[in-house]
């Protein structure tokens, strides 16, 4: 198996008023290139701090997380960053674009960041693939929340991730623009080979990827 994304005896403790606080405790997986995974429980099991360890958003108070070969445990803020802005893309359940900027520049950021003289080219691209030829000089505010969720996407698959997570990517959404923008990302999946790993609590877009892992209280109880 290409592995392209492991966890090994991953915890995670914060402090509270009532002391010390688990929340993940030992979780290992392994997921391969290409895979389509869905990280599913109920609120409060640790789904969005799983994937913000993995993401290296995060750090684990114990175990090791690797990404695209790369120890994250081993790194600095820094380091992370790099690897982040090298191998991961990110769908949020809110969309986080710049509001100053059109759809077009929105996307063009994480390639300006990379140096990438393409920028331009390459978002028009991947933002007519989403379907947005028409939009790409409107403000996040010009357009419906379907929108800027494929803006998102666009701006997250633009730089060919290895890896995209996406925490409740359709939790904003209506039920029929939920589905256009989950064909949307399964489609780019196929298309592009992107590891997708999604947090979602809809039992139909996980019976859709090809494994769930599945947390109770911090602890991976099936996969």
């Amino acid at each position: 198996m290409d592995t392209v994304l492991e966890a090994i005896g991953v915890g995670k403790q914060v402090s509270s008023p009532e002391g010390t606080l688990a929340i993940l405790s030992g979780v290992s997986l392994a997921i391969a290139r290409g895979e389509t995974v869905a990280v599913m429980g109920a609120s409060g099991a640790g789904k969005s701090t799983l994937l913000a360890l993995l993401a290296g958003l995060d750090e684990p108070t114990a175990g090791e997380v690797r990404l695209a070969g790369k120890d994250l445990t081993r790194l600095d803020e820094d380091g992370r960053a790099a690897v982040r802005a090298g191998h991961v893309g990110f769908v949020f359940q809110s969309f986080h674009l710049v509001p100053s900027l059109t759809a077009l520049e929105n996307v063009m950021l994480p390639l300006e960041l990379a140096g990438r003289g393409d920028a331009r080219a390459a978002a028009l691209e991947v933002l007519a693939r989403v379907g947005l030829a028409e939009r790409v000089g409107h403000y996040p505010r010009q357009l419906s929340g379907g929108e800027q969720q494929r803006v998102a996407i666009a701006r997250a698959f633009v730089t060919r991730p290895d890896v995209l997570f996406a925490d409740e990517p359709t939790g904003n959404l209506d039920a029929a623009t939920g589905e256009r923008i989950m064909e949307l990302l399964f489609g780019l999946n196929a298309e592009t080979g992107t590891t997708l790993v999604l947090v979602t609590h809809d039992r139909a877009l996980a019976a859709r990827c090809g494994r769930v892992i599945r947390l109770d209280a911090g602890r991976v109880v099936g996969s």
